[in-house]
């Protein structure tokens, strides 16, 4: 595999590398390496690679992730449709491991469609704590939303809003904050060579400008003792040790976190730093960003990434507490079913819908159904708009103003006295919550009739069923004991729920 990359690019990386610039260029007539990551929400790396014939290999800096061989196609598995992995390019999967995410945290991921790095977090966080994920792109938040749902991720807030915008609304809310900042893109030559078209149209200066506002709103959102970190996938010394250099400059209340080199990382070069800011000798800040992390693409299995760890000062935050919930700072809470949200539900194609129910709304049919469907209760509280019922994360801000395009996990939708549960709500079941499940085999022909929307024809025998729980009604597909979907069974017929847009092609 050749890349046939710009001229300006090679002189330039030519003058930064030198004596390493052959071992570059040759690096891109490798094969780039595939990778993917489990979902610690489903299963362990283990389980993963014990019910898979992907090739896998594991990342050695992120513990989920893997490589695997290049013709195993794993997104056209049933169980990429059961959300068990992410794909992701391996470089990509460092970043959300420098945050170093715990249980409980109140998490922000900023420019976070389409969303590997948001599924990443949120299982670090084991379904405690709160992840909002955030862009500013209807297109791209579209996709963000659909992998939160795919990963059955229940504590999420889906963003679509200015960064500058929730910096306003929730200062020092996060006690963990991830940038992975818009950029030129160079890192990624390799894996999408539309990437070189894009970077020959758009400046280095045109990223930057970009950059420099959301490094100075996330500034706003941490909260004192906070971690941040901020990621490129650019070679750039101006979008990586310049841009930190100039944050830190802005920011005295901020400093790098050193991170160790291990699996032939390389530290950021402070001289670099220095020459954006046309320093003839490094400054304070320049000298901390040696701090930093490079990942080269001819000395790492993957393509060329750039990170930073940033700490607040100030108080460690009050992330701690067992129960699963952060202070919650100067922000507030949801409260109920009217508070928060825009009034604009975008979830549903943009369409504008309704403002909030009051607190007399009547839940009566979505209470039936998990009576009906369900063994134990949900975590969340009910928020309706219009037709739509989501359940927010326990601890959710105010989203007063503010675009939300999911405001927590969908559950689904009231429509004349009934309620019709969403696929979101299926996917992040397990199947010993439900009343009633079909289980389905991997290799089987069904499974793949079911991901293609076609009309089952299961026996009442086949619908495993709690206690004294009749066999009709919404039963929860699942692959291998993982959820798929929804369907509907009555004498012998499941009627197939799984949505459209989702279906295998």
């Amino acid at each position: 595999m050749t890349v046939k990359l710009p001229g300006a690019f090679l002189q330039r990386m030519r003058g930064m590398l030198g004596d390493d610039y052959d071992s570059f260029v040759a690096s891109y007539g490798r094969e780039r390496s595939y990778g993917l990551r489990s979902n610690p929400l489903k299963l362990t790396p283990s389980e993963l690679e014990a019910c898979t014939d992907f090739g896998l290999a594991p990342v050695p800096w992120a513990p989920e992730g893997f490589y695997y061989e290049e013709g195993a196609r794993p997104g056209k598995h049933p169980y990429y449709h059961a959300g068990l992995y992410y794909i992701q390019e391996p470089s990509a999967m460092l970043p959300a491991e420098l945050l170093e995410v715990c249980p409980g945290d109140r998490v922000l991921d900023l420019c976070a469609a389409p969303g590997g790095k948001t599924t990443q977090l949120a299982g670090k966080l084991r379904g405690q704590g709160i992840i909002a994920a955030n862009d500013n792109s209807l297109e791209r938040v579209r996709a963000l939303a659909k992998n939160v749902e795919l990963f059955g991720i229940r504590n999420a807030l889906v963003m679509h809003e200015l960064p500058e915008r929730l910096a306003a609304s929730w200062p020092g809310y996060f006690n963990k904050i991830l940038i992975d900042a818009p950029c030129s893109g160079e890192g990624m030559f390799r894996k999408e060579e539309d990437m070189i078209r894009q970077w020959e149209k758009h400046s280095v200066e045109r990223c930057c400008t970009m950059q420099a506002p959301i490094l100075k709103a996330a500034a706003k959102l941490l909260a004192p003792g906070g971690r941040m970190v901020y990621s490129t996938c650019t070679f750039s010394p101006e979008e990586n040790e310049g841009m930190i250099a100039s944050f830190l400059r802005d920011h005295p209340e901020f400093k790098v976190v050193p991170v160790q080199t291990a699996h032939g990382f390389a530290h950021g070069r402070q001289e670099w730093a220095a020459a954006a800011a046309d320093q003839a000798v490094p400054d304070e800040a320049a000298l901390q960003t040696a701090g930093t992390l490079r990942l080269w693409p001819h000395l790492v299995r993957g393509e060329g990434h750039f990170a930073a760890v940033l700490e607040k000062s100030g108080g460690a935050p009050a992330a701690e507490r067992h129960d699963g919930i952060v202070a919650a700072g100067q922000a507030g809470s949801t409260g109920g079913k009217s508070a928060g949200f825009s009034g604009k539900e975008r979830g549903s194609g943009g369409r504008k819908q309704p403002s909030p129910a009051d607190a007399a709304a009547d839940l009566s049919p979505w209470l039936a159904f998990c009576a009906d469907n369900l063994v134990e209760l949900l975590p969340g509280t009910p928020l309706l708009f219009g037709e739509h019922l989501y359940l927010s994360p326990y601890g959710s801000p105010a989203l007063d103003g503010l675009k939300a395009f999911r405001p927590g996990w969908p559950a689904g939708m009231l429509k004349r006295g009934r309620f019709e549960p969403s696929h979101a709500l299926a996917l992040g079941l397990e199947p010993q919550t439900v009343r009633r499940s079909l289980h389905l085999n991997a290799a089987s022909d069904e499974v793949i009739r079911y991901l293609k929307g076609e009309t089952l024809f299961i026996e009442e025998g086949a619908i495993r069923r709690a206690n004294e729980t009749p066999a009709k009604g919404y039963v929860l597909v699942c692959v291998d004991g993982f959820p798929l979907g929804w369907g509907k069974w009555s004498q012998g017929t499941l009627k197939n729920e799984y949505p459209a847009g989702w279906r295998w092609v």
